[in-house]
């Protein structure tokens, strides 16, 4: 058992760390406030291979693991966790053509994602489903080699951004059994039907685009079926057990960043005549926290490993986004409190965080859900 990060991945690391420290900074707190992603970013990001690294070459990604994957998204995340989901969620769901889709659509839809040239997401929640995915009722019928789709998404992330989505739906109609019902689409957005609406005011993550969408009688081609009729919860769950995993990256990035805040804080702030890094009380907030971190980093880095060896395990999977998530939160709590009535000001990079933990425990699996998972993988089903 061996956990040394090859001279590869330190390089990756590396270079991502730079990237994030030479783009990010200066620009964050702005993104953040006018709710905005600079496009040219993207296109740098992808100049330099940092977008879905886990595509395969010959579709122009960088034919890496999905722990490499994780290590840059916790450098962007360290840095600026709006930033850093923006550049992540732009080939969100490529996964879905890497398992499931045709030679064509590889070729199609991959190459311009890894380039940063194109934008893309997965529509999947609805108003009245979130966790519950298999209430879905946005519509594809199937008639005269094309599907007509109607319905509507909510917070969807690049909803208003992106050049195609994956859309999660129900084709089989007439199928009794709940988990053979949805299929998964590829539905690009400048198809005539297609409306989104910016969701602006969030509480955090605001340099990333979501957005509600509607569906009104589009009209897409038999082809841009990813995988088969009927199998898209099945597809989906497969994509859980991939993006799950580096969205727990997104919990160590971010509590590592809000770590180090709090350490440079410590170090720097006055209290009765001493650095309050010298009272017993911080250094056990910041011995904590540190452990804390490590704990979740270790975690996540074998739910990758595990993927990249051909084992994702959902379990452990579900266990490390679940312990990311509550870490980033935990962290970012003491990393403010220990920065005191300052913490509170946007002007402080803590603050920004701070609103932009608590999503970690909602999207992609809330942790209610995670938990389930978890106890079931130990348990079996009761």
């Amino acid at each position: 058992m061996d956990f040394e990060l090859s001279k590869e991945q330190k390089d990756i690391k590396k270079a991502a760390h730079e990237f994030a420290e030479g783009e990010f900074r200066d620009i964050a707190r702005d993104c953040d406030i006018n709710e905005v992603f600079p496009r040219s970013l993207l296109e740098k990001a992808g100049d330099l291979g940092f977008i879905g690294v886990f595509i395969d070459e010959e579709y122009g990604g960088a034919g890496l693991g999905f722990l490499e994957h994780a290590l840059i998204l916790e450098e962007f995340w360290k840095v600026d966790p709006g930033i850093g989901q923006e550049l992540c969620s732009v080939s969100f769901g490529a996964e879905e053509f890497l398992l499931f889709g045709t030679e064509e659509q590889k070729k199609k839809y991959l190459p311009p994602l890894a380039q940063g040239r194109a934008i893309m997401g997965f529509a999947i929640t609805e108003p009245d489903a979130g966790s519950d995915t298999l209430s879905t009722s946005t519509s594809a019928i199937f008639n005269d080699n094309e599907y007509v789709v109607n319905g509507n998404k909510v917070m969807i992330g690049n909803g208003s951004l992106a050049d195609f989505l994956l859309v999660f739906c129900v084709t089989e109609h007439e199928e009794t059994s709940r988990s053979g019902r949805h299929s998964i689409l590829v539905v690009e957005t400048d198809r005539e039907g297609y409306d989104a609406d910016k969701i602006e005011g969030k509480m955090g993550l605001r340099a990333s685009d979501t957005a509600n969408v509607f569906f009104s009688d589009i009209k897409v081609p038999e082809n841009n079926l990813i995988g088969k009729r009927g199998q898209g919860f099945f597809q989906l769950m497969q994509f859980f057990d991939r993006s799950r995993a580096y969205v727990a990256a997104h919990g160590v990035g971010l509590a590592q960043g809000a770590l180090d805040l709090a350490i440079k804080h410590v170090k720097t702030r006055e209290q009765f005549g001493q650095k309050i890094a010298s009272f017993q009380a911080t250094q056990f907030k910041i011995a904590e926290m540190a452990t804390r971190v490590e704990l979740a980093r270790t975690l996540t880095h074998k739910a990758c490993w595990m993927i990249d060896h051909g084992n994702p395990d959902t379990g452990t999977i579900a266990m490390a986004k679940w312990s990311a998530a509550r870490t980033a939160v935990e962290v970012v709590d003491e990393a403010l409190q220990l920065h005191g009535g300052y913490g509170y000001m946007n002007d402080h990079d803590v603050e920004r965080f701070y609103r932009a933990a608590k999503v970690l425990e909602i999207y992609e699996g809330t942790k209610e859900i995670e938990k389930i998972i978890i106890a079931r993988s130990v348990l079996g089903r009761y």
